[in-house]
């Protein structure tokens, strides 16, 4: 959420809420995420919601397009797909047309949407959304932060697997079903990652970034028990420690340090000068173990609610 919550009216000021959008509203959506982008400094739109952005209609995801004239101003989605949670909306307004309100109208025009039963993200936690959140009665209940460390030099143990665990690389198509079991256990209780789906899992293989060379599964006996799955972001030259997942029963034999390290080696052979990862503040254990792999606090997204 990047905005500001100035409550002036512009003239001509249109939100119009779309189950699907066609390429050219797409692009127009994308090239205001990328003036968004470089201004800030960061995405105002997480990764997930370009997913949803980019390819095509989804069941329980809506599109906001704030439009004066023809010209597109703002953007906001809305993901009610949930059964338990309040609805999840991410929002940004283009940085050449902050301060006149379109913040409070988005946010508003969210609240109405989902009944005001809502979760909204403010990526960077800048000032501006903290009070938009504030203008639109929402309260802070989650943290996530984005940790960083250089990868040269190196400087971790070497991996060291539990008795009986090997590792290999991931093969699209033939390890897409026991992965995504292994990813709904693990991350059972995650708002998110828990939840990934087939079509979820192929949006991210026909992503340029992907490449199984840097997606590592951990077997024991014939059975998938954990996994390491990395991802490089080219243009910012960045390794990602893009999720770490274990069986619960497999958790607590160093087996997410082991595979850590070795995707964190993977990375490094890249020549890639840094390496990130995100973790919610209040999983202290995670947050110790990547703390002692070197990592530090880079920035913090942070999610709002409503009360109800």
């Amino acid at each position: 959420m990047t905005s500001d919550a100035a409550p002036a009216l512009e003239p001509g000021r249109q939100i119009h809420t779309l189950d699907e959008l066609s390429p050219e509203q797409v692009q127009d959506v994308l090239d205001l995420l990328a003036a968004a982008d470089r201004a800030d400094g960061m995405h105002a739109v997480s990764e997930q919601g370009r997913l949803y952005l980019r390819h095509g209609r989804r069941e329980g995801i809506r599109h906001f397009l704030l439009t004066v004239g023809h010209q597109l101003y703002g953007y906001a989605q809305l993901e009610d797909t949930d059964p338990v949670e309040a609805p999840a909306a991410e929002l940004v307004v283009h940085p050449s047309h902050r301060g006149r309100g379109h913040g409070r109208a988005l946010g508003s025009a969210l609240l109405a949407a989902s009944g005001k039963r809502l979760r909204v993200w403010a990526h960077g936690g800048k000032s501006a959304a903290r009070h938009l959140a504030q203008v639109l009665g929402l309260t802070l209940f989650r943290e996530l932060r984005q940790l960083r460390r250089p990868l040269a030099p190196l400087d971790i143990p070497e991996p060291v697997l539990p008795e009986g665990v090997t590792v290999r690389t991931f093969v699209p198509g033939q390890d897409d079903t026991a992965w995504l079991a292994v990813n709904a256990a693990a991350f059972a209780h995650h708002p998110e990652q828990g939840s990934l789906t087939q079509r979820d899992l192929d949006d991210r293989m026909a992503e340029p970034w992907f490449d199984p060379k840097g997606f590592f599964l951990a077997e024991k006996e014939g059975r998938l028990i954990g996994f390491h799955w990395t991802k490089v972001h080219a243009e910012e030259q960045l390794g990602e420690v893009y999720v770490v997942g274990i069986l619960p029963d497999a958790q607590g034999g160093g087996l997410g340090k082991a595979l850590t390290a070795i995707g964190l080696r993977h990375l490094a052979a890249q020549t890639l000068p840094t390496a990130m990862l995100y973790v919610d503040a209040d999983n202290t254990a995670a947050v110790t173990v990547y703390e002692r792999l070197g990592f530090a606090t880079h920035e913090v997204d942070l999610m709002y609610r409503t009360e109800s």
